[in-house]
């Protein structure tokens, strides 16, 4: 009887090992080798590789016939942006989330708004009366819609032969199981084969798959991280459960930006898209409030203004408090900084807290500017002029640097109904458009104070 093959997997990278150890090698995570039985059998697919030009002999580059990506163009215009303009046949797109963020409910929607393609819907987390419930309320009729509870994949692959989708949604990808590996379902070795099976298949019969997957507490991706580099996009959909709004954003994508945004406000009917995220971006009040600034920054290639929030206080503890919410921590320190240095400002006292209203999180450097002035404006308790904007990014010597695409972003606020935009001396504009705006340029924080306050 041939002995039973076993190795020790950490669950977090993947990492093989012969012996259990109590920290990774490479992602030094503590307690995550786990033993899972390894057993290597001849796998039959029933599909042909070399159907989406695979081959095993090498071609000249001029040799290679150029295709075009063909794509599923939905009905819902924030996933096609967030895709690069639609769904590529034969690509494989991995969706991650915190659980009952919406993520069932978004594939579910955008599917059944598909009437004109032959949809598979995998669920191997709820019952069929469970999905039948939740489409119900969002009330899309679709006679090209199919429901399949399973977990083993070649049973799903079986019932793909029959129903020959146009598309396959696999809910998650953590429930499957394969036959060739004997670890428990959700393990590394589970979760990286069965994700293996379904790339070969999407290659294999141009079906393109979208692969709904959990995260851990840390907002990784759950499973190793090859799992990231097997397919073609990895799409992040974030939220607070306790606001409406929520993020669809790009981590990769190789048919289009990796930089790109999608917006939805949950309600009892599913997931309304937010075409304009400025507006809801930017709080509606009637009394103007100092600690406020407006800032014009770009995610992939959507212009948004959004609302800066900044509050400083007396410290009331010998150490003063730094906390930021949406804007990087050691970033708002170096701005402090430079106010400290450059401006004369001394906030060793004083306790600073940062917010970006509508709970996104901003990497954008042209927003600090907009920053800098909601602390200033919190500071000297004044609150700065109405329907003015800020773009710019700061330097250590107090500059205001320029930034990139700075038309797009001051052809957003026009549109928005801003009046004046407050934007870096060395962003040369094009004298082709003429702006109804008011375009002020400065070149040092100095500057920028003095006609602020």
């Amino acid at each position: 009887m041939a002995k039973t093959k076993t190795t020790f997997i950490c669950q977090s990278c993947g990492t093989e090992s012969a012996k259990w150890q109590g920290k990774c090698p490479s992602c030094n995570s503590w307690n995550t080798f786990v033993e899972e039985i390894i057993q290597k059998e001849s796998k039959k697919e029933n599909w042909k590789e070399d159907e989406v030009g695979r081959s095993s002999t090498s071609k000249k580059l001029n040799e290679i016939e150029e295709t075009e990506n063909q794509r599923i163009i939905t009905e819902d215009a924030e996933l096609n942006r967030v895709l690069g303009g639609g769904i590529v046949l034969g690509s494989v797109i991995l969706v991650a989330g915190e659980p009952g963020i919406g993520k069932s409910t978004l594939f579910l929607q955008a599917s059944l708004q598909l009437k004109n393609c032959t949809t598979l819907y995998i669920s191997g987390e709820e019952s069929l009366q469970q999905i039948k419930l939740r489409a119900e309320r969002i009330k899309i009729p679709n006679e090209n819609f199919y429901l399949l509870t399973a977990t083993e994949t070649q049973a799903i692959f079986n019932e793909v032969k029959k129903i020959k989708p146009q598309l396959i949604i696999i809910d998650s990808i953590q429930t499957l199981e394969t036959q060739y590996i004997e670890s428990a379902p959700g393990s590394v070795s589970q979760v990286r084969e069965c994700t293996a099976e379904i790339v070969r298949f999407a290659k294999a019969t141009n079906t393109p798959v979208f692969i709904i997957g959990h995260i851990t507490k840390d907002g990784s991706i759950a499973g190793p991280k090859v799992l990231e580099h097997m397919v073609d996009t990895v799409l992040q959909f974030e939220g607070d459960r306790h606001y409406s709004y929520r993020i669809l954003r790009t981590t990769k994508n190789r048919f289009g930006s990796a930089h790109e945004l999608g917006i939805y406000e949950m309600n009892e009917g599913g997931l309304r898209q937010i075409s304009n995220p400025s507006e809801i971006l930017i709080t509606q009040k009637e009394d103007s409030l100092s600690g406020i600034a407006i800032a014009a920054t770009l995610e992939g290639a959507r212009p948004l203004l959004i609302e800066t929030q900044a509050l400083v206080t007396q410290s009331v503890y010998g150490t003063p408090q730094r906390t930021s919410s949406g804007f990087d921590l050691r970033r708002m320190q170096l701005l402090l900084a430079v106010l400290e240095k450059r401006g004369g400002f001394h906030f060793g006292a004083k306790d600073v807290f940062l917010n970006i209203a509508g709970g996104i999180k901003v990497e954008d450097p042209a927003i600090d500017l907009a920053v800098l002035c909601a602390i200033l404006s919190s500071y000297e308790d004044k609150c700065l002029p109405h329907k003015i904007c800020f773009v710019g990014e700061v330097g250590l010597s107090g500059e205001v640097r320029a930034v990139n695409r700075i038309e797009q972003r001051i052809a957003e606020a026009e549109k928005l109904g801003f009046e004046k935009i407050v934007i870096s001396s060395f962003n040369k504009l094009s004298f082709t458009h003429e702006y109804k705006i008011d375009i002020v340029k400065v070149n040092k924080i100095e500057t920028l104070y003095n006609m602020l306050f």
